[in-house]
């Protein structure tokens, strides 16, 4: 009997000695379980905020580069481009400053600076589109296609004063040794229909 009391007391401390392990070790498992969760949590936020942000700041400095770049290709010139009086009775010579942008050519904006007067001229080629204008190093020619609506015809006088300042203008570039006018792609044999137009006009 005392035997068996004793094997009752054993078995009894041991039950009670399992069932104070298992508590025990269901919160460490769960902190443990809980604290890598929260790692990886920060990780990956940390991670991809970093990445972004250096790449948006090497982003902003290649488009702040290149800005100053585009600006620095463009030429700047001082041309004289010529207008006529209110009578259209003489040419005026105007100094202006031109920008020539990538793409463009110098003899395109002096064409441009032609068509708009100061205040108190007369522009002689405002209402005349111009197709193109393209430069021949090998001869020296400058080639301008233009288009002349209607309101772009003058008279006698004006025809006359407008091919002069034409003349004036693109003749102060020292490699134009000739100017090619066409109108539409052709030749014609007046401009305006008052003054016959040379095939090419010739610097004198």
């Amino acid at each position: 009997m005392r035997k068996m009391g004793y094997l009752l007391l054993i078995i009894a401390l041991l039950a009670l000695a399992g069932c104070g392990q298992k508590p025990a070790a269901m919160p460490a498992d769960t902190g443990n379980a809980s604290n890598v969760a929260e790692g990886g949590a920060d990780h990956s936020q940390g991670g991809p905020v970093d990445s972004s942000q250096g790449a948006g700041g090497e982003g902003a400095g290649q488009t702040d580069a290149s800005g100053p770049q585009q600006t620095a290709e463009q030429v700047k010139l001082t041309v004289e481009v010529y207008f006529t009086d209110e009578d259209l009775m003489e040419l005026k010579p105007v100094q202006r400053e031109i920008e020539v942008p990538e793409g463009h050519s110098k003899y395109e904006e002096a064409f441009k600076a032609l068509q708009s007067a100061d205040q108190g001229l007369i522009s002689l080629w405002e209402k005349v589109k111009l197709n193109s204008a393209a430069f021949s190093g090998a001869n020296g020619e400058l080639a301008l296609d233009i288009e002349l609506p209607d309101e772009a015809r003058l008279g006698a006088g004006g025809e006359a004063l407008a091919i002069e300042a034409l003349k004036k203008t693109m003749f102060q570039f020292d490699e134009v040794k000739r100017i090619e006018v066409t109108v539409g792609g052709e030749k014609v044999e007046s401009l305006m229909g008052h003054v016959d137009l040379e095939h090419p006009i010739t610097r004198e």
